[in-house]
């Protein structure tokens, strides 16, 4: 287990949360340009466009999330860190090997009241951030993400999120006592579990001992790889998008957020490579809640980077 000074000290950081995830690397916003599809008589956000527009698996943003999070603090070696990292991160000197497991159960909506549809405007989500530096700043890498609705997928793949299908659960609270949940609170205790193809990738659990001013493991701005291959012959090496994000969080917001003594692992799972991210020790679990909105991204490198 780790210290429990350095805990604390990781949790204040996240006091200042929305200030370095929307804007520690913030950008100025570009200029106004008619877009490449003016001419398409089909209309949507994203495929399949359609003739009223309503088909697209992703409507156009602001996308806006709630939901709550449990998750772990863990340490690989710093050599299976390094080798996740793509071209332009590079292994953070203070904290290598260092990364967080977090299970969210989320709920989505447009401006049109989506929430309202929760077939479609609920799902779940696990994934991986890893500590890592661009140009000597401090970001959370995501090597590894998975969820259970297409939508989800869809849009995590426009951000750069390296979004796949998968099976994820939690311990879920409700404002009622029962037998049947836990306590939010001191000795409360909560699991979550992922898989894909029918398979286990990973399971966590925490008990919640004392209060936090934030979710400890969304303290640096988030990177991701957006990537668009190419399927013309001769070109599969040449994709027609590649290039690093941040992701902009507007309007973050983290309530009752508790710490505690977690633990973790992951199994192994053909076809993928999380359980090559050992697991060496682990620290902090946590349990809160966050809202955001996404209505903007920040390319990092790139032709349109700035």
């Amino acid at each position: 287990m780790s210290d429990k000074s350095d805990i604390g000290r990781r949790s204040l950081i996240g006091a200042g949360l929305a200030g370095v995830v929307a804007g520690a690397m913030a950008t100025p916003a570009a200029a106004s340009t008619p877009p490449a599809s003016a001419s398409e008589r089909l209309k949507g956000y994203s495929l399949p466009l359609s003739a009223k527009g309503t088909a697209s698996i992703v409507q156009a943003p602001p996308w806006h999330y709630v939901g709550d999070a449990v998750g772990v603090e863990f340490w690989t070696t710093p050599e299976a860190a390094a080798a996740s990292l793509p071209t332009g991160l590079t292994p953070d000197p203070v904290s290598p090997g260092h990364g967080w497991a977090i299970f969210i159960d989320w709920q989505f909506s447009t401006d049109n009241n989506d929430y309202l549809d929760p077939v479609r405007s609920q799902y779940s989500e696990f994934l991986i951030f890893q500590d890592a530096q661009f140009n000597g700043t401090n970001v959370a890498w995501c090597p590894f993400i998975w969820v259970d609705n297409d939508a989800s997928m869809a849009r995590g793949w426009f951000q750069g999120f390296p979004k796949k299908l998968g099976a994820i659960h939690q311990t879920r609270a409700f404002q009622v006592p029962g037998r049947a949940a836990p306590v939010v609170g001191p000795g409360g205790r909560f699991a979550a579990t992922a898989s894909t193809a029918g398979r286990r990738l990973a399971e966590a659990e925490v008990t919640l001992e004392r209060t936090a001013p934030a979710i400890p493991a969304l303290t640096r701005p988030i990177v991701n790889l957006r990537q668009f291959p190419r399927l013309q012959a001769g070109r599969h090496d040449d994709p027609a998008v590649h290039e690093l994000t941040q992701s902009i969080l507007a309007n973050l917001t983290m309530a009752n957020t508790w710490v505690g003594a977690g633990s973790l692992s992951f199994q192994h799972v053909p076809g993928e490579e999380l359980a090559d991210l050992r697991i060496q020790r682990t620290g902090v679990g946590f349990r809160g809640s966050l809202s955001y909105t996404v209505n903007d991204l920040k390319i990092l490198t790139g032709p349109d980077a700035r």
